[in-house]
Formats: structure tokens, sequence, C-alpha cells
């Protein structure tokens, strides 16, 4: 992107399995930047203040469909995105409710307050210590192997053969999924390859890699969930389409 800067962290081992990353995003401009954000199959929590909007805290749920924004002029975002595991036993809440939403959470969340978003290595140890507090023993075996394997194929992978693996039903299973981040783990999934393909898409390679029935349905599934073809998502002008989980850092 040529407005913005962007440096990403990784968690600490015994974080690994609920923090996927800690980001941080500035554009240090007069003008704003306007964005179409593609999901990623995160969910994130934000940290946030610019010139024009004071500092606010904000948990985003899952996406399901691209959403129109911006980023604001002399704006600083501190960020982490969680692994679906996190929301039970992390953030201990539901996030069904949060599908294609937003909430604004209190301004001093995690003790986090606008002077720490000036050091974003300060910034990633103070949240890890909050989070190692918080953290719930005893994760569910059986949650813990699904999402190992929902994250290791990327998606790739059926509702049968995960039941088959952790013994669970398929039913169970998308009970669990629609309770906790409201929709089904097979829609998940479908988000997960399409996050797969975003950078093999803007690379020139256009067509699928991540199990598709074809190419139909592989360019059916991208507008989907960017709103555009293949072909429009790698000419990307004016950097508009963006998947922070994929952004260079700069």
């Amino acid at each position: 992107m040529n407005v913005v800067a962007y440096k990403v962290h990784k968690p600490i081992p015994e974080l690994a399995d609920f923090v996927e990353s800690f980001w941080m995003l500035a554009n240090p401009f007069d003008e704003e930047k306007e964005v179409v954000v593609v999901p990623d199959g995160r969910i994130d929590l934000c940290f946030s203040i610019s010139a024009t909007e004071p500092y606010h805290v904000m948990l985003a749920g899952l996406d399901s469909e691209p959403a129109c924004s911006s980023i604001a002029p002399h704006s600083v975002m501190f960020a982490i995105s969680f692994n679906l595991l996190a929301v039970e036993y992390l953030l201990d809440n539901s996030v069904s409710s949060l599908l294609n939403e937003r909430l604004v959470l209190p301004d001093n969340f995690w003790g986090i307050a606008a002077n720490d978003l000036t050091d974003f290595d300060a910034f990633c140890t103070k949240a890890t210590l909050k989070m190692l507090k918080a953290l719930k023993p005893d994760v569910d075996s059986r949650k813990r192997k699904l999402f190992e394997m929902v994250y290791s194929t990327m998606g790739a992978v059926t509702i049968q053969e995960i039941s088959d693996t952790v013994h669970w039903s398929s039913r169970q299973i998308n009970r669990y999924f629609s309770q906790q981040f409201g929709l089904p783990l097979k829609t998940y999934c479908t988000i997960l390859r399409f996050r797969a393909s975003f950078p093999q898409i803007t690379h020139g390679k256009l067509f699928p890699e991540q199990n598709f029935a074809d190419q139909a349905h592989f360019i059916r599934e991208v507008k989907k969930y960017s709103g555009a073809t293949p072909k429009e998502l790698k000419q990307n002008k004016n950097d508009r389409f963006i998947q922070f989980s994929v952004l260079k850092q700069k």
C-alpha cells in the first residue's frame, strides 16, 4: 500500500493456539485511504486513534462479506488478531452477534490507553501479560484438534473428516460454530480457502489452488467475499482491496 505503514509480530508459544498475530497500521499522511477490507477468518481487537477520532477500542467479529472502510489521516491502530479458540478460552464471550459487526469496548480495556499506541513492542508485551492472566486452562481436546485441522489445511477439509477425527458429531460442531461465531463451519472453511487464494490472485494466479470444485465455483466465491472478480483483484487499482493477514510489512 502506498500511504500506510504496517508491522506484524507473532505471539509467544504459550499463546500461539489463541493469537495469530499482533499488528500495527498507521497512516501518517493528510489524506484518508479508502479501502475494501475482505474477510480473512480472524477476530480482531483494535486500539486506535487519529487526528479526526478520539482513542477507542473495538472488537471486530468474523466477516463473511467485503466491507468498505477508510484509514483516517494521521492515524495509528494497534491490533490483536485471534484464532477462533480464543473466543471461548481468552475473550470468554460468544461473538455470534458480531458477524460482520463491530463492538465498541471501554477505553480502559485490558488497561491499555492512548499513550500505549506509541511503542508497538511495548504494546505487544503489555497485551501478552494481560492475555496470559486471562487465559482459561484445560482446553477441550476436541476443539483444539478441530482447529488444528482447520488451520493446517486452510479450510481444505470436510466436516465429516473433522467429525471422524475428533469424535464429535457434525451436528454438534455446527451448533458450536453457530453459537460461538455466528456461522457454520463449512462457511468458515470457505472463508479460509478464499484467504489462502487472495495472495495467489494478487501474484497473477487466477486459477483455484485451494480445493474449489471448478473455475466457475472459484470465481463465484471470490466475488462473494471480495465483491470483485479474480482479474479485478489482481489489478487491485490504487491498492483498494486489502486483507490484513497478508499485508506486507512497511
